[in-house]
């Protein structure tokens, strides 16, 4: 039997052996010029009519096995044109083609192949370029967003290295930096915020639909705004290529939390799209004109339905059109259980608020893009984007239990419904020209548009009696409405000429000197008038009265009014006040004009960038406000000089070490710096017009290997020195405020990023079955200055602090970061069908969210850790279907004060599983 065995393998060997010996082989090497003789991997190469087929290594390489014969070979990549060609193969020889390809088109001996920018939604033509990148960034694109199941911009960015993302919030940390330090764009030109309190727009309400990939650059280059320390993530809009496509897209979504509510309600009012916005009534302070504040039951089912479109069009013989557009609708329901909610918690850990916490929402997501390109022919192209956003969020939030003064039987009951609308309007046009084999001109302006509205928040505070509940009105902002209003307008222009030097003997050019020009103006105007409705003690008290508290409009209305049951006034007083209607507002104005120069140079294996910038900044803040009622402004001047260097040396093909040095600062931000009083459920922030920017000094050390197309490994090590830096604290004053000052004279960060890609398995080399792993771990450690002395001069007094500590770490830092991911792809039918499964799993650890003062402990959000699952399926050329299940583990998200005898929750709940059910199909 064993004889028998061997002789079969042995006759087998022999047989494929000789097969082999008759085959013909062709490969070939494909480079590219304007990458100084760079592989171009990923591309596709197919016999026609057969399965055979072979894609170009991160070398450039390919190699084709065939029986002898006539055939034709098809040359093709995502982004360029197919291109077919005769090819005829004799028994026993190679076929070798090598050749360099050019701009515009790249010769494949006598086979034109037209092209245009790599294909950066694939994860290996990312990878390929940050290899090949002199800068140090990290980009993440369309494809690996899908296989993680991510659905929005600031759920991409937290699957990068080193950055996570405040609960609740689109707001992003940076190596444990919070959102003063960073800066989003959107195809390198900035977008304003659509928050009041922020100085990033909300990154939840970027669809994945609409973005080619998500660049976020950790080390600083002089192409940038010098308000950079953190980082900078950059959205790149879809720049379709290729032929013609219909498709539709939709979901359906439920939470846990929310389906298994027996009563889950909303304020009637806000229509399901997203659309409403309610204005303040005539007559607001002598007539009742106000809404309902009735409730209506929900159907916590939620979904989503989109559209999108592209096609390319032929203009002449070097010209093309291409367009994209995309329209969308989301909306999802969510609710926070097992919550708790405590407040003014002293050094003893005595709460003056002690509370269970309920929390219910329906938010809604609109978007529409428009993308025109036109290349006029191989040396200029123009781009025109148009992005429009419309977003809602419409809360519920209720709390019971203890109130220091006001329920000191713990008989309290506080209700706060919250509807807030913004609509963000990005129009760009971007140019590209090639002036010559040595000089290339880019350039780009963009107009944003953004509007941010709170249409009636109610605020609404009773005691539960033994005969019912009555209203709580020992203070009149106790029971009130609030109506706010912001429009901020940006205009941004980037100009840059590049101009190579120095050619070598291949025809490469081994220097680059890049000058240019950013401009940013932006002007905001924000208003916000709160009705406060105080229930009257005279002739007769009706503080007694007992309501419904799902009917307030039983109280609240006119007839009541009528009968002075209640008195309506703003801050300013009641009708008997002339200006009492008049809303509290403040204005900013930001001048930014700034100049850079890079000179860029590879020496051998090392290539070194020098950049310089210098800047100018006016920001001025005017305000007429509570605070104020005379009003004032405050005006803030600077001038910078940053230097930057960069150097990258290639140890071998597959290593680089990269070195990043750079100056930078921290600007403040209008909120932070106007005189206004920021109302949360239960906590208040001001503004601080003294503060000013920081100064920031940065260091990156990175090491990084790629073994395969589509494999990283990575250690970075970096540090911050941060002078001056800005902080949130509490304000030492018996309602325990927040605001913003220049906490300390300096501040630091250092920490070590290691990421690892991998492919752990594969079945053959054309990678039908393969499992892939991913694993990005970060360690940070910060430390800071706390003057009490500092704050309390540079703020004139208005702001004393009494810290508990002389030291302490950098709010929203974490020591430790984690995410990994596991996935196994399965394709088959011709390449038409395929199966992608993953696991994704996210970490962080502590993390402060606001200093401690008064011989308290610092507010710090606990460790959490979420695990998702994402099944994505191409059925056939045109159908797909995927199964998406967050938050698996369904952590319990808590909040603490660390005081000496122990930790005191200050607030927790679970946010339920999310499951969602996807379809598509593309014509």
């Amino acid at each position: 039997m064993k004889f028998n065995l061997k002789f079969l393998l042995i006759t087998l060997f022999i047989c494929t052996i000789s097969i082999a010996q008759n085959k013909g082989t062709i490969s070939g090497v494909l480079t590219d010029k304007e990458s100084n003789n760079q592989a171009l991997p990923f591309a596709n190469v197919l016999i026609k009519g057969t399965n055979i087929s072979a894609n170009t290594d991160i070398d450039g390489k390919y190699t084709l096995s065939i029986n002898p014969g006539s055939y034709t070979i098809i040359f093709s990549f995502v982004g360029y044109e197919s291109v077919e060609k005769p090819v005829t193969v004799k028994a026993n020889e190679t076929i070798t083609v090598d050749q360099v390809l050019s701009s515009g088109g790249y010769t494949l001996k006598d086979v034109v192949v037209k092209s245009s920018a790599v294909n950066r939604q694939k994860e290996s033509a990312l990878l390929l370029e940050q290899k090949n990148a002199v800068d140090i960034k990290q980009s993440i694109g369309a494809q690996e967003l899908s296989r993680k199941g991510v659905s929005d911009v600031s759920g991409a960015v937290t699957k990068t290295t080193g950055i996570t993302k405040q609960e609740g919030t689109g707001a992003i940390f940076v190596r444990g930096l919070g959102d003063r330090y960073n800066s989003t764009t959107m195809n390198g030109l900035p977008i304003p915020s659509n928050d009041a309190e922020k100085k990033n727009i909300n990154l939840d309400i970027f669809s994945t639909d609409i973005i080619e990939y998500v660049s976020i650059d950790k080390v600083y280059n002089s192409k940038f705004f010098g308000d950079f320390a953190g980082g900078n993530v950059d959205i790149v809009s879809k720049d379709y290529k290729g032929n013609g496509f219909f498709k539709i897209d939709a979901e359906s979504k439920i939470n846990t939390n929310a389906v298994s509510e027996k009563n889950f309600t909303l304020q009637e009012g806000p229509n399901a799209f997203g659309f409403s916005k309610t204005s303040i009534p005539n007559n607001s302070l002598t007539e009742y004109n106000f809404n309902t504040l009735q409730l209506s039951k929900k159907t916590p089912l939620a979904a989503s339905f989109g559209l999108s479109a592209g096609d390319t069009y032929k203009v002449g013989e070097e010209g093309k059109i291409s367009l994209f557009g995309t329209a969308s609708f989301s909306n999802d329901y969510a609710s926070r259980t097992n919550g708790i909610a405590k407040g003014s918690v002293n050094a003893s850990g005595v709460a003056g608020k002690n509370l269970d916490y309920n929390y219910q929402s329906y938010n809604t997501n609109t978007t529409g893009m428009l993308n025109a390109g036109y290349k006029i022919n191989n040396n200029n192209k123009i781009s025109f984007n148009s992005l429009y956003i419309n977003t809602s969020s419409q809360k519920k939030e209720e709390s019971n239990g203890y109130i220091v003064d006001l329920a000191n039987d713990g008989n309290g009951y506080i209700r706060r419904n919250d509807y807030e609308k913004s609509d963000l309007w990005v129009n760009q046009l971007l140019g590209q020209h090639k002036l010559g084999d040595r000089t290339n001109f880019n350039w780009g302006g963009s107009y944003n548009i953004i509007n941010q509205n709170t249409p009636d928040r109610t605020y609404n505070t009773m005691n539960k009696l033994a005969e019912g509940y009555v209203i709580n009105s020992q203070s009149a902002p106790n029971n009130s409405r609030y109506f706010q209003d912001l429009k901020e307008t940006e205009t941004a222009a980037n100009l840059s000429l590049d101009y190579k030097f120095k050619k070598d003997g291949n025809g490469i050019y081994k220097g680059k000197i890049t000058a240019g020009y950013n401009g940013r103006f932006k002007k905001r105007d924000f208003e916000a008038t709160q009705f406060n409705f105080k229930t009257t003690t005279s002739p007769v008290s009706h503080t007694g009265d007992v309501v419904d508290p799902n009917n307030l409009d039983l109280f609240y209305n006119q007839t009541n009014f009528n009968n002075n049951f209640f008195t309506i006034s703003t801050f300013r007083g009641g009708y008997q006040v002339e200006d009492a209607l008049d809303p509290q507002v403040y204005s900013g104005d930001l001048t930014i004009n700034g100049g850079f120069v890079n000179t860029e140079y590879k020496f051998n294996k090392l290539t070194a960038v020098l950049g310089l910038r210098g800047e100018y900044i006016l920001q001025n803040v005017a305000w007429n406000t509570s605070l104020d009622p005379t009003g004032d402004n405050n005006e803030l001047k600077k001038t910078a000089f940053l230097p930057s260097l960069v150097l990258k040396y290639e140890l071998n093909d597959k290593q680089n070490l990269r070195l990043g040095l750079s100056k930078t600062y921290t600007l403040p931000q209008f909120k932070e710096r106007a005189k206004f009083v920021y109302e949360e459920f239960l906590q208040a922030k001001f503004g601080n017009p003294y503060l000013y920017a920081s100064d920031d000094y940065n260091l990156d050390l990175k090491w990084e290997m790629f073994p395969k197309s589509d494999e990283l490994i990575s250690v970075t090590a970096f540090g911050k020195y941060i002078l001056n830096p800005i902080n949130e604290t509490t304000v030492n004053s018996s309602t325990n405020d927040i605001s913003w000052a220049n906490t300390g004279d300096y501040g630091y960060a250092a920490g070590a990023e290691v990421e690892y890609r991998k492919t752990l398995w594969a079945m053959d080399t054309e990678n039908s079955k393969k499992l892939t792993g991913g694993l990005n771990v970060s360690y940070l450690y910060s430390n800071q200055e706390l003057n009490d002395a500092k704050v309390l001069k540079e703020t004139h007094g208005t702001i004393p602090t009494n810290f508990t500590n002389k030291t302490g770490k950098f709010t929203g830092a974490s020591d430790l970061l984690l995410n990994a991911d596991l996935s196994f792809f399965n394709e088959w039918n011709d390449k038409k069908s395929n199966l992608t499964t993953t696991i994704a799993y996210n970490y962080f650890s502590d993390r402060v969210n606001a200093i401690g003062t008064q011989e308290k402990g610092d507010l710090v959000d606990k460790a959490v850790g979420t695990l998702d699952f994402i099944a994505r399926s191409k059925l056939s050329k045109h159908f797909g279907l995927g199964l998406i299940a967050k938050n698996l583990l369904d952590p319990t998200v808590k909040t603490v004060q660390e005081n000496t005898s122990g930790d005191v929750v200050i607030r927790s709940y679970k946010k339920g599983l999310n499951l969602n059910l996807a379809f598509s199909y593309e014509f």
